[in-house]
Parts: C-alpha cells; sequence; structure tokens
C-alpha cells in the first residue's frame, strides 16, 4: 500500500508542475489587461510604467520563473483590478463556494443515490421509468435555463425564496457561514437545487446500472437460492460491489461541481469564486485567473489521489496492480 501511495504521490506533483506551465502560458499568451486597467488617452510613460510594474515587459520564460519563485515563499501576487492580494481575495470568496457545492453534492447524493438503486432494483416498474426520465432531463436541460425557471417560479411568481445573493450568515463550530441561519439557508436552496440536478441525474443512472448489472450476478442468484431476504442481499453484498464506481464518479464530479459552479454563481448572483472568475476574465486580470485554475488543478489532483486511496481499499486488486 505504501508504495502504491508514493506513486500516486509522484504522479500528481508531475501533473501539478505540467498545468502549471499550461496554465500560465495560456493566460499569459493572451490579451493584453493594460489595455483594460488605463485610460486609452494615458500617455506612454503611464503604460511602460505600469507595464514594467507588474513584470510584463520580461520574456514570458522569466515572467514563469518569477511566479514559481513567488509561489514557493507563499506570495501567488497582487490582483491588477482589486489591487489586494490574490490569495486572500480568492479565499474570501472560496467559504460562499464551498457552501453551495457542499449542500448541492450533498442534495444530489441523498436524492440520486438512491433513487437509482429502486430504479435499478425494480427497472419495469412506473416509478422506475419516472426516475430515469427525471435523470435525462437532469442531462439534458441547460443549467442556466432551469436556473432562470427556478428564480421565475419560486421568487417572481410565489415569493418563497429570494431570487439571488449570499444570506446572513452565523457561526458553526467558530466558522462562519450562511448554513447557520434561516435565512442563508432560504439563500442557498435555489442555486443548490439548480447546480445538483445534472449531478442527480448522472448518480442515478449510475446506481442504476450497477444495481441492474449486480442483480443478475451468481452471487446474487445464490444468497435468493440460500433464503437471504432481498434487503440483506442489497445492502449486504450488492452496495458493497457497485461502490467503486460510484465513489470514482463521487470525487471527480466533486471536483468538477466545486470548479465549474461558475454558471450557477452567475444566474443567481451568490458570491462565489466562480463569479470571481468570470468578472477577472472580462477585466484581463491575470493573477486572479492563473491563482484560480492552479487551484482547480490542485484541488482535482487531490480528490483523484483520495479517490484512489479508497478505490485501493476498496478493491485490494488496484492496490496490486498500481505497485508491480
Amino acid at each position: 500500500m505504501l508504495g502504491f501511495v508514493i506513486s500516486r504521490l509522484l504522479q500528481a506533483i508531475v501533473v501539478v508542475f505540467a498545468m502549471s506551465i499550461i496554465v500560465f502560458v495560456g493566460v499569459y499568451a493572451i490579451g493584453n489587461p493594460i489595455d483594460v486597467m488605463i485610460d486609452p488617452g494615458a500617455t506612454a510613460e503611464i503604460r511602460e510604467n505600469l507595464i514594467r510594474q507588474y513584470g510584463l515587459d520580461q520574456p514570458l520564460w522569466r515572467q514563469y520563473i518569477t511566479f514559481l519563485a513567488n509561489v514557493a515563499q507563499g506570495d501567488l501576487g497582487r490582483s491588477m483590478v482589486y489591487n489586494t492580494s490574490v490569495t486572500g481575495l480568492v479565499f474570501s470568496r472560496l467559504p460562499a463556494t464551498l457552501e453551495l457545492v457542499l449542500v448541492a453534492i450533498t442534495i444530489a447524493t441523498v436524492i440520486g443515490i438512491p433513487a437509482g438503486i429502486y430504479a435499478g432494483y425494480r427497472p419495469n416498474s412506473v416509478a422506475s421509468k419516472a426516475i430515469m426520465a427525471l435523470s435525462i432531463l437532469g442531462f439534458s436541460v441547460p443549467t442556466f435555463w432551469i436556473g432562470m425557471l427556478l428564480i421565475m417560479a419560486f421568487a417572481v411568481e410565489l415569493g418563497w425564496l429570494p431570487s439571488g445573493g449570499r444570506g446572513d450568515e452565523g457561526t458553526i463550530f467558530g466558522i462562519s457561514t450562511s448554513l447557520a441561519t434561516a435565512n442563508g439557508w432560504s439563500h442557498v436552496i435555489l442555486p443548490a437545487i439548480n447546480l445538483s440536478l445534472f449531478k442527480m441525474g448522472l448518480m442515478i443512472r449510475l446506481a442504476r446500472a450497477g444495481m441492474v448489472e449486480a442483480m443478475q450476478t451468481d452471487y446474487v442468484k445464490f444468497a435468493r437460492a440460500q433464503g437471504l431476504p432481498d434487503r440483506q442481499i442489497v445492502f449486504s453484498h450488492v452496495l458493497r460491489n457497485i461502490s467503486i464506481p460510484i465513489v470514482t464518479v463521487f470525487g471527480l464530479e466533486l471536483g468538477s461541481t466545486l470548479a465549474f459552479a461558475v454558471v450557477t454563481e452567475s444566474v443567481f448572483n451568490w458570491p462565489g469564486v466562480g463569479k470571481l472568475i468570470i468578472d477577472s476574465i472580462l477585466q484581463l486580470d491575470r493573477p486572479v485567473m492563473v491563482t484560480y485554475l492552479i487551484l482547480v488543478v490542485i484541488l482535482f489532483v487531490i480528490i483523484n489521489f483520495t479517490v484512489d486511496i479508497v478505490y485501493a481499499r476498496l478493491d485490494p486488486r488496484v492496490r496490486l496492480g498500481g505497485s508491480k
């Protein structure tokens, strides 16, 4: 197991380094933020001073070396638009995104996996077909369109919930969060439902496919022949065997939900990292863009590493294969 962990850790380090080069070159080779930052009527001297101040007069490779040296010291630069530390700016928006993702993933998991298991257990029932139809809608309908429908229905027409923004904050175990107040929950529920629908559809289809396949295997037939009730067979045997792909996809989707909640945050004006990156792209705030993208890479690497370890614990064949 130790060899497997070390191997995956070395792979993770290589991936982060390679992606940092791709992200840095991709962002810094496109556009000129000075054109956005200064007035078109500014003098050439002001323009040159700004270019020199942000190091944009240096070759791209030297800018990357400077960036790596600053990162090694914990400095990810300063925002060109907000004139503040990029690290502080991103992490000030991160709690809002984490709240949204936590609620969305919980909704998708609590509803999606049991619904998928039931749909796989009774695949020909009317309820199963209805569940699969709803999962297709979750895949097919664009997120921004569903978000606008939710706002029209529950905020504008019914007036039950607010249309956007983040609610009042409270404290839970010393942590400030809007999930500690009723007003905060009223603000997060609509964007969380909107963000969870695609993930819920994926969980339903994945759990159903695994359930249908598992119920046709020999060990299930033998268990039934021994007189074991279906409830015991499902919870004691089937769930363990279908958990491996579910854990894998859950980890990947957790990362993608956290990284790409951009549309939902924009539709509901949620003050998270996704909204920040959209504003930064429009204003060519390079340090914020690079920091966000590299944090996304690190996030995916950490989640994939964790999923690999959990996968190896669930299926020893993976561990043995990775140590050869």
